[in-house]
């Protein structure tokens, strides 16, 4: 495992500003909290929801849920932290979504839950990692996606694609 061990607390876990040392995302767009276990091959991260989230407001009108594609973004930052963990020189890359399968919602996660991100690495090399990631709200599985990333230099991608 590389330095990311280092930001982990006593109990093995890593807050939100350790999060954001690792991954390039902020508020009001990181969908993690807190990662409370973090393995070569697993990771379980924690995203509790305040209920002001601007989403809410307009989805739905009414009967506030969170939109699905974000439970999945979720899945996808605790992805991206996951595999970062595996590359010495992560600094050095960028982890990009690459393919998502089989995604499958449950049921409508709301204001003030709690979600759990599960997500377990199949297989990873130089070039990108695939994982089998699960979204729970208490023991509830609410959504559930195989999920591709790619791993690219970091500045190579970003002088293609700057404007």
């Amino acid at each position: 495992m590389s330095q990311i061990n280092v930001i982990k607390n006593d109990k093995g876990e890593i807050d939100a500003e350790g999060i954001k040392k690792i991954i390039p995302y902020d508020v009001p767009f990181l969908f993690i909290d807190k990662v409370t276990s973090l393995s070569s091959n697993r990771i379980v991260a924690i995203k509790s929801l305040s209920g002001k989230e601007d989403f809410f407001k307009g989805h739905f009108v009414g009967f506030p849920i969170m939109p699905g594609a974000l439970t999945v973004e979720g899945m996808g930052q605790a992805a991206t932290l996951l595999v970062r963990s595996n590359i010495p020189n992560h600094e050095e890359k960028d982890v990009l979504a690459y393919k998502l399968k089989e995604v499958k919602f449950m049921a409508p996660v709301f204001p003030h839950d709690q979600i759990r991100f599960e997500m377990d690495l199949i297989a990873q090399d130089e070039r990108g990692a695939i994982l089998q990631g699960k979204a729970f709200v208490k023991d509830a599985l609410v959504a559930e996606a195989l999920l591709m990333v790619a791993v690219v230099n970091k500045a190579d991608f970003r002088a293609k694609y700057s404007r």
